[in-house]
């Protein structure tokens, strides 16, 4: 692979002995790093490890406690809210930063409109954009409102945004948390052509495979302190792994234990039909992990949201313990002891302003009034039980969730979903945007919680994830089940075949039974 960086360069940014604290608590500690032209600099570490702190620092969102920000060799205090944005340093957030009421063209040229005579000039500006989006081979109309945006499709206007201002610096993180492969890959090749014009690019994911595939360099940051930066030609994503833990990586899934095949069918579901999907047929054991894969779009959440009553469910038969249900709330489910977990922790799942307690308790009041009147002890109580159940680490329990970290805010949303003692949990992206070590614990709980007879669904774009966890993987395709796979045929290519078309079940019972 050709890089366009000059390893006898000098650094475009750099961070030198970078320390941050907040209300006296330290999150990064002499922190060195930096980023050349042309070059791709990954930064990876744990759910915690201070990556967040450091390019929020690198971009002017926060200043540092002591240390200096070089800006073409010299020391800078970079402006905040954005201001940044002006000397060619944009960020683009991991959680979507987009006017949900705007155009596209609006919202790549927000607050840098295009005029003419004093007037907007519509017209260049949707010109521009479909140029930038046409760039990108993103086939969306400038007209388009974001509200009506697929996840993916409003990632990539986030991309055509940043772009759109002529960076020389480009911090992304996670920038590929919610895209499909052929997306990534669309997203790599755009990558490659900027840092081939000289554009520096800080690279922030937890997928190493795609670190080791895009970047030059790698820095590992673990618990506020710089580790290591190494060329990944001497790199693997074991070893990357390893560091970023501080601990040998073994058994990242955990024993498959078969569930009882004389174990009763707790739920199942019968030609649904709902907006995105159709005629959907399966069933599930107690004590089972049933995966659900496919590509982006494929229907998997709406078949999941069609079950729970978060969508209307047109026709079909949902049956719970072998008693009909029609769920047109999600509190109807969580009485009938079926939760879901929303791949949108941030959006959907939890009350970012407010602390731990309030958050795990939210679907539960019930089990916490004495009196008529909040129990505040017995909330406490959940909390700790949660806090020990889950490994939730957190300095202070009333600090903001939203200044959580990602695996942690992950963690909390688990324990709130089990806070309503379900018997089947449905996970929809549980492990979105964590890190490796953050990863293998939640495994093992997923599996410790099949053990004990709960039955799980677990919806994923990781298909290393659905192989490593499912007893049976549900493929889905446009809508429809693909197929159905078990034992030996639980594969990559057996998934992929059934997701692309290649290869089609012939046998509709075997779905639905």
């Amino acid at each position: 692979m050709s890089h366009a960086a000059d390893a006898s360069a000098p650094p475009i940014l750099a961070a030198s002995r970078i320390s941050k604290s907040f209300n006296d608590v330290p999150v990064l500690f002499s922190v060195d790093f930096e980023v050349r032209r042309g070059e791709v600099h990954a930064l990876i570490g744990e759910n915690g490890a201070g990556k967040s702190t450091l390019i929020k620092i690198l971009s002017g969102i926060e200043q540092p406690s002591s240390g200096t920000v070089m800006f073409d060799g010299k020391p800078v205090v970079l402006p905040p809210n954005g201001q940044a944005e002006a000397m060619g340093i944009v960020l683009i957030h991991q959680e979507l930063n987009l006017a949900e009421h705007l155009t596209v063209a609006e919202s790549i040229f927000l607050g840098r409109e295009i005029r003419r005579f004093g007037f907007l000039d519509v017209a260049e500006m949707r010109a521009k954009a479909r140029s930038i989006l046409e760039t990108l081979h993103v086939h969306v109309d400038p007209d388009t409102r974001i509200s009506t945006l697929s996840v993916a499709d409003k990632q990539m206007v986030e991309i055509a945004k940043a772009i759109s201002r002529d960076a020389r610096v480009l911090i992304m993180d996670e920038p590929t948390a919610v895209l499909s492969v052929g997306e990534t890959q669309t997203l790599f090749e755009q990558i490659r052509r900027l840092t081939a014009r000289g554009v520096a690019i800080i690279f922030i994911s937890h997928k190493l495979d795609e670190v080791m595939a895009l970047a030059k360099r790698v820095t590992v940051l673990r618990d506020g302190q710089l580790i290591a930066t190494v060329g990944t030609e001497v790199m693997t994503p074991d070893s990357a792994a390893q560091m970023m833990v501080g601990r040998e990586l073994t058994n990242l899934y955990p024993p498959k234990h078969e569930p009882d095949v004389d174990a009763p069918i707790v739920l199942s579901v019968r030609k649904l039909e709902a907006p995105g999907v159709r005629n959907i047929s399966f069933d599930m054991r107690r004590g089972e992990i049933l995966g659900f894969a496919g590509l982006i779009g494929s229907g998997r959440t709406a078949v999941a949201e069609a079950i729970v009553g978060l969508v209307h469910r047109a026709a079909g038969e949902v049956q719970v313990n072998g008693k009909p249900v029609n769920f047109t709330r999600v509190a109807q489910s969580v009485s009938a002891g079926l939760a879901y977990m929303t791949k949108d922790r941030k959006g959907k799942g939890l009350l970012l302003n407010m602390g731990l307690r309030p958050n795990l308790t939210l679907l539960t009041l019930g089990k916490h009034l004495k009196a008529g009147f909040l129990d505040f002890s017995s909330e406490q109580k959940a909390l700790d039980r949660a806090v020990r159940r889950f490994d939730i680490r957190a300095r202070d329990p009333s600090v903001a969730v939203g200044r959580l970290s990602g695996g942690n805010q992950q963690k909390l949303m688990l324990g709130k979903t089990m806070e309503s003692e379900p018997d089947i949990i449905i996970m929809d992206e549980p492990t979105r945007g964590i890190d490796v070590g953050t990863k293998q614990q939640i495994y093992h709980i997923i599996a410790a919680l099949a053990a004990e007879g709960k039955s799980i669904i677990v919806i994923s774009s990781e298909m290393q994830e659905v192989i490593g966890l499912s007893h049976r993987v549900v493929v889905m395709r446009e809508g429809r089940m693909a197929g159905l796979l078990e034992g030996a045929e639980i594969t990559e290519a057996e998934i992929m075949r059934y997701a692309a078309g290649i290869k089609q079940s012939g046998n509709d019972e075997r779905i639905s039974a």
